[in-house]
């Protein structure tokens, strides 16, 4: 007997284990100092990589037509969609910074007037006698009115600063994602490869169907989803820049943002519409009608062309997506949002589509016809 000693096996098992632990617990220190010092560029590298794989196509074939120089196409293709991000995004940016300035140069000249309102507002119902009176007022005496609101005024100005402070940074590590995304491209053999080892780690056998497939599904959800929402918003931020609508590039975000969440554009772009006709004359309000409604319903025929046999990733998934990541990174966040969201659930179907799939029971024998017996 024993008497309770510990034995060779015994020692030998708590050493393994001791040294396991160790192992594990200078792992994860070392994996949470890295995360550490990649926090604040997690956001730009995850929306790099994105960028890569939805560039992957037109890379390939740029690459392919001057003669396979891989480092000079990737910074084509960059330049060129830093370009088309830029200019816009100057112009756009030019015409709200010159709306704002023109609002101040009338206030401060006393220049600005507001129309009495209609009789109609007063019938509205629960807000109506209060908006009427509050109109009224400001339309008499519009220094008394501001006077009244400008605690209020304060309060939204220090909101709408932040907010444009914020949607500017989130410009910038937009461009740094791109940027990071063009130096990914020329490394795509290596990058695949690495993916597919880690894949299969993770789920074995079925690790590179599953990185295949994520692959597959951001580059539908970029092409179909954040595509056409930057076409639509440059679309309507143009349009509304050539017929004078003040802040047209505050409304062109908007409708970017909206596009994103998968809400119709028509949400902002209805009641420019009706500024429109209030200012402008009626051929040029009609004809920017047209080209707001062609605008707005453009996605029911750019996401089947951009997006082939079409996105499987509910509207709803990209919704929350797009949402939670604007909330938590800005600009950026409400792209990498959308997209990260639809990876986890198309890895997560694919794996609830396996479970059903291993969960069927395996025919009866006594249904299969070589059980049956045989008829005299």
């Amino acid at each position: 007997m024993t008497g309770g000693r510990p034995t060779d096996e015994d020692d030998a098992f708590q050493q393994r284990f001791t040294q396991t632990v160790i192992r594990l617990a200078l792992l994860a220190f070392l994996v949470f100092l890295c995360l550490r010092v990649l926090q604040p560029f997690i956001n730009p590298l995850i929306g790099g990589v994105v960028v890569a794989i939805a560039l992957q196509t037109p890379y390939e074939k740029l690459a392919s037509a001057i003669g396979g120089r891989r480092s000079l196409a990737s910074a084509l293709l960059i330049g060129l969609i830093l370009l088309a991000l830029i200019l816009p995004a100057i112009a756009l940016g030019a015409s709200l910074i010159e709306t704002a300035s023109n609002l101040s140069s009338e206030f401060r000249a006393e220049e600005i007037s507001i129309p009495p309102p209609p009789e109609g507002v007063a019938e509205w119902p629960l807000v109506g006698e209060r908006l009427y009176e509050g109109w009224t007022a400001a339309s008499r005496n519009l220094e008394s009115a501001l006077v009244k609101l400008g605690p209020y005024m304060k309060d939204a100005g220090l909101w709408l600063v932040n907010t444009l402070g914020d949607l500017g940074w989130g410009l910038i590590m937009f461009i740094v994602a791109i940027v990071i995304g063009g130096a990914l491209l020329p490394m795509r053999e290596r990058g695949v490869a690495t993916t597919r080892k880690v894949a299969k780690i993770v789920a074995h056998k079925r690790g590179p169907e599953l990185a295949d497939l994520v692959a597959a599904s951001v580059q539908s959800v970029i092409r179909g989803v954040i595509g056409v929402a930057v076409i639509q918003a440059v679309a309507a931020g143009l349009g509304m820049l050539v017929v004078g609508v003040p802040g047209a590039g505050l409304w062109a975000l908007l409708i970017l943002i909206l596009a994103v969440m998968q809400l119709p554009p028509t949400l902002v772009l209805i009641p420019v519409i009706l500024y429109v006709f209030a200012v402008e004359s009626t051929t040029t309000a009609v004809l920017f009608t047209i080209y707001a409604t062609v605008v707005g319903f453009s996605d029911n025929v750019l996401k089947p062309l951009l997006m082939g046999r079409g996105s499987r990733t509910p509207m709803l998934v990209l919704f929350v997506g797009s949402l939670g990541g604007f909330i938590a990174g800005g600009l950026l966040g409400l792209f990498v949002g959308a997209v990260v969201l639809s990876m986890g659930y198309t890895v997560f179907m694919a794996w609830l589509d396996e479970s059903n799939v291993d969960d069927e029971p395996p025919p009866s024998a006594e249904a299969s016809p070589e059980s049956l017996p045989e008829s005299p």
